[in-house]
């Protein structure tokens, strides 16, 4: 065995009679009250509330997916309807249709320029002047791209532009308005 002195438990107090640890469950029903109907009532109407919160802020958000789908649309055309505005505008705007109206206003290209130097003075070239023949007008490069667009002699006679009064834009003494004649010579601005 061993030689180990034995443990001995302490002994076991014995509870009184009268006063016991066990109690008996309640009886359903006995101490437990019954849920009321308002608390089932409010917490249905709180579902039903959330519900229709969520189908309206569903309906809010598809109309507002339509509207931008339509305003995507919309960017798009104005996009490229400022594509071909601008395209319309670098063909205006080329050297080819430039010439092509100065000539149309009566302007004769000179073949042989002259420069000024502006730090001496000083005059490069021969100044001659210009002559209108058909072959120093015509185009070193055409331009196809401007080939139906109508110079600004032949848009005169078709012009419906009206001016600010929503009126053609004629002078006070009803003549058509046109390219202003100049008696005095090339305006020149002031320099120093």
């Amino acid at each position: 065995m061993s030689a180990l002195p034995a443990q001995t438990r302490p002994a076991r107090r014995s509870a009184p009679s009268g006063a016991r640890r066990l109690r008996p469950a309640p009886e359903i029903g006995a101490g437990i009250t019954r849920p009321r109907l308002a608390y089932a009532v409010i917490s249905l109407a709180a579902i039903g509330a959330i519900a229709i919160a969520q189908l309206l802020l569903s309906i809010a958000m598809t109309q507002g997916a339509y509207e931008l789908d339509a305003q995507l649309l919309r960017q798009t055309e104005l996009e490229r309807q400022q594509q071909k505005l601008a395209d319309d505008l670098d063909r205006l705007e080329s050297p080819q249709f430039l010439a092509a109206n100065a000539e149309a206003l009566g302007m004769v290209p000179n073949s042989d320029p002259a420069m000024l130097q502006l730090s001496d003075g000083a005059v490069i070239g021969a100044p001659t002047a210009a002559r209108g023949d058909a072959a120093s007008s015509a185009a070193l490069v055409p331009n196809a791209l401007i080939d139906g667009v109508p110079l600004v002699t032949e848009r005169e006679a078709g012009d419906t532009s009206k001016g600010a009064g929503g009126r053609p834009e004629t002078p006070a003494d009803g003549a058509p308005a046109g390219p202003p004649t100049l008696t005095d010579g090339l305006p020149t601005p002031a320099t120093h």
